[in-house]
């Protein structure tokens, strides 16, 4: 019941706080490029852990990563740092690909070191091609990325408040890239069993203008928080404190999850079956024929944002079959924010 954090910055401070508050885990081992970051954060949360279920928080160095079942990557430049932040951008998050793959090839092999077995979540923006970058250095293919988790908790929660519901009574999922091109599964959205679509018909709502409303509220949520907050953090700390039990507690549950799909050849978010080795199985929903193409369009846009950074993958051969692994290049960068 080990997890692993790497960055102690915003993001994954807030991880720490939503693994402690939640007692998702036995121990967590937060690792920075500063320790005495590290070690403050822990040595604070320590303090308030008591309140929690039972949770060891400390600092260390890679090596104290060993045994870890899981470890979360939050290091990189995040969105205001890499100028992401621009509605009008359609390139959104995929702006912080070059800079933060460099940062990527500097620490996965040595978390792959340290803990060979555990599982790799990437929280990192941007978290798809970022982990198809980390699936080649580490040389396997336990690596999650939180994907369109959170995109799909958000999609919940902005229907439930037009429709005034609870966000526990609405199925809706996000699909695709956490970014500019996710997909949005309205033939599936559900509201008490009732599609949603007709349910807005019986509150007299423009169809039309409320689908716009709601994906622009949905797929810039993360902006709207930044120009308030610096940064946007907590949702995200507490979507990969949940990955983090669905993995350490073998729930096989069913999630949103970004995980390499060689049907599409990314990484992408469809539901999974998510248990203590990863991704067990992908569930393809039913799509419309709209909803399906625009899937494709958003594989489309992750494979040229890796191909754009020299990140076309390459073959390699396992037990498993063919997976693609993407070559590495030097880098000692480095920083410890990351905005989702």
């Amino acid at each position: 019941m080990k997890v692993g954090i790497i960055g102690a910055g915003a993001v994954g401070s807030a991880c720490a706080l939503a693994l402690v508050m939640r007692g998702s885990a036995r121990e967590v081992v937060l690792v920075d490029r500063t320790r005495e970051r590290a070690r403050a954060v822990a040595t604070d949360m320590r303090y308030g852990a008591p309140l929690s279920p039972l949770v060891d928080i400390r600092d260390g160095d890679f090596s104290d990563l060993a045994g870890a079942a899981l470890v979360m990557v939050t290091a990189g430049v995040n969105e205001k740092a890499g100028g992401a932040i621009d509605r009008s951008d359609a390139a959104g998050r995929l702006k912080l690909l070059d800079i933060n793959r460099g940062i990527y090839e500097s620490l996965i092999p040595r978390l792959v070191e340290a803990a060979s077995d555990a599982v790799i979540l990437v929280v990192t923006d941007p978290p798809d091609p970022l982990a198809d970058i980390a699936r080649g250095l580490a040389h396997h293919d336990r690596v999650l990325s939180t994907g369109t988790y959170l995109d799909s908790l958000r999609f919940r929660v902005h229907l439930a408040g037009r429709l005034g519901v609870s966000p526990a009574s609405v199925d809706a999922m996000v699909l695709g890239e956490h970014g500019t091109s996710q997909v949005y599964l309205w033939s599936s959205a559900r509201v008490g069993g009732c599609p949603v679509l007709d349910a807005l018909a019986k509150h007299d709502l423009t169809i039309d203008d409320f689908r716009r409303s709601i994906e622009r509220d949905v797929r810039y949520a993360n902006i709207a928080i930044i120009e308030g907050n610096n940064a946007s953090q907590y949702g995200i700390g507490m979507v990969s404190a949940r990955i983090a039990e669905i993995v350490l507690r073998d729930e096989r549950a069913v999630i949103p999850i970004g995980c390499y799909n060689p049907d599409y050849g990314v990484t992408l978010s469809l539901p999974a079956i998510v248990g203590r080795r990863g991704v067990l199985r992908v569930l393809e929903p039913a799509m419309s024929p709209d909803e399906r193409q625009a899937l494709q369009g958003s594989a489309d846009t992750l494979r040229s944002a890796l191909a754009h950074v020299g990140g076309a993958t390459a073959e390699r051969q396992d037990s498993g079959g063919q997976t693609p692994r993407v070559p590495s290049a030097a880098s000692d960068a480095g920083q410890s924010a990351s905005c989702s």
